[in-house]
């Protein structure tokens, strides 16, 4: 039995805005993009949240979070069978780690401005500070090309499977719960 299949035009234009929005993350991870502001203040909810847990999890906290969010969203829409959506949340995930990837290659010379919540008190570079504690902070160039390596990888891998999610397979609707 043949399945009919038919490209959905809409999730095909959200891959090619991920896969062009992708290209110009990757090109300069360090240039602020739309959805920086964004992971900044999950970032920087992630420190608050885990500052509950002792100053090492505050301070992985904002990374956690960064990651956290988007993960625990892929997992949300891929339990809901929207594979699409789970596939842009995968997206921000790379993007997130191209983020961070910036991040973590500042982490001997600390140049990033950094943001305190709280006005006035002394700010941690966090990566600093977690390379420092397990002695990597001379390796902070090559951690860094290994995330930003693992985010381009992730990106591109959401581009892939928004590409597939693209794609209205006739046995969808056998498969679906609405009744018929």
């Amino acid at each position: 039995m043949s399945a009919h299949r038919t490209i959905n035009y809409l999730k095909a234009s959200g891959v090619l805005v991920m896969a062009v929005y992708g290209f110009f993350c990757a090109f300069d991870a360090a240039e602020a993009g739309f959805l920086d502001r964004v992971d900044l203040v999950i970032h920087e909810a992630g420190h608050l949240f885990f500052s509950w847990f002792g100053e090492v999890a505050q301070v992985l906290g904002g990374t956690i979070a960064q990651l956290f969010l988007p993960a625990a969203l892929i997992a949300y829409f891929s339990l809901r069978r929207e594979f699409f959506a789970s596939s842009a949340m995968l997206f921000w995930t790379g993007q997130n780690l191209l983020n961070i990837s910036v991040y973590v290659k500042d982490a001997q010379t600390m140049d990033l401005p950094l943001v305190a919540v709280a006005g006035g008190e002394d700010v941690i570079h966090d990566w600093n500070y977690i390379l420092s504690r397990i002695g990597l902070l001379r390796w902070d160039g090559a951690l860094g090309n290994a995330v930003f390596a693992l985010g381009v990888i992730v990106m591109m891998a959401a581009v892939a499977w928004g590409s597939y999610s693209s794609v209205n397979r006739g046995d969808e609707e056998r498969l679906s719960l609405r009744p018929s």
